[in-house]
């Protein structure tokens, strides 16, 4: 009967794509973007592509639940992005340059040694300028007039 009924339908068959039946079979959650531009996700946090864009907004979470590996992220007024599983490691992220101002610059002398040669020189005026009484005592001894 059901194979009557399906031969005498006189209407044409639709034939739908490939993308369409594998859109049909999607799951889609609503999760917020946190300040860092990541969303937590099945237990997981994972990477938003335009993140920081997304910062505090409301997003769809279109996956598949055979594989989370790659989801989709969806947002009224923006375009749809992927996401991925955060991976944070010792070189996790490309840290930027610095400008040249920053750089390091090769040491050509010290500037504790320069200010203590300084100070050094100045002791050295200060020595030189002072008056010494240790003789005159004994130029008083060997005159003889008897008053020390």
């Amino acid at each position: 009967m059901p194979y009557e009924a399906y031969q005498s339908d006189r209407h044409e068959l639709k034939f739908l794509s490939a993308e369409a039946i594998a859109d049909a079979f999607l799951a889609c959650e609503t999760r917020k973007v946190d300040k860092s531009g990541c969303i937590s996700f099945l237990g997981q946090k994972y990477e938003v592509e335009l993140g920081l864009s997304m910062i505090h907004k409301e997003v769809e979470v279109v996956y598949d639940a055979a594989d989370i590996s790659k989801v989709t992220i969806e947002c009224n007024g923006m375009p749809s992005c992927t996401a991925v599983p955060l991976k944070i490691g010792s070189h996790s992220g490309e840290r930027p340059k610095l400008p040249e101002y920053r750089n390091a610059v090769p040491v050509k002398e010290s500037r504790l040694l320069k200010a203590a040669a300084q100070k050094n020189k100045e002791r050295q005026m200060i020595r030189k300028t002072a008056i010494s009484f240790t003789g005159m005592k004994t130029e008083q001894k060997d005159r003889g007039d008897g008053n020390v």
